[in-house]
């Protein structure tokens, strides 16, 4: 269901295994996670995301103006989505 969580996250460089756990225990679990990471996208560290895969969620790292663009399309679509978003 809709719902909006405070994710304890500054900037992209907070962004860790650690800091994505609040999105790994949602339920129904998502299967799509899009990251905004601020004015421009920000690169993660590879390990990150290939540990949300293994988790059976994809990531889609975007600036935040274009991340909530997809989170709402997404959304449109009725996939089990959520936004991680830093302003910009």
């Amino acid at each position: 269901p809709r719902s909006i969580l405070q994710w304890n996250v500054g900037s992209h460089r907070d962004i860790s295994h650690e800091s994505l756990s609040l999105f790994r225990l949602l339920e129904p679990q998502i299967e799509i996670l899009v990251l905004g990471t601020g004015d421009r996208v920000e690169r993660l560290h590879p390990t990150t995301l290939k540990q949300m895969r293994e988790c059976g969620i994809a990531v889609e790292v975007q600036d935040t103006a274009n991340a909530c663009a997809t989170f709402n399309f997404l959304m449109n679509e009725r996939r089990m989505v959520a936004a991680g978003l830093i302003p910009p």
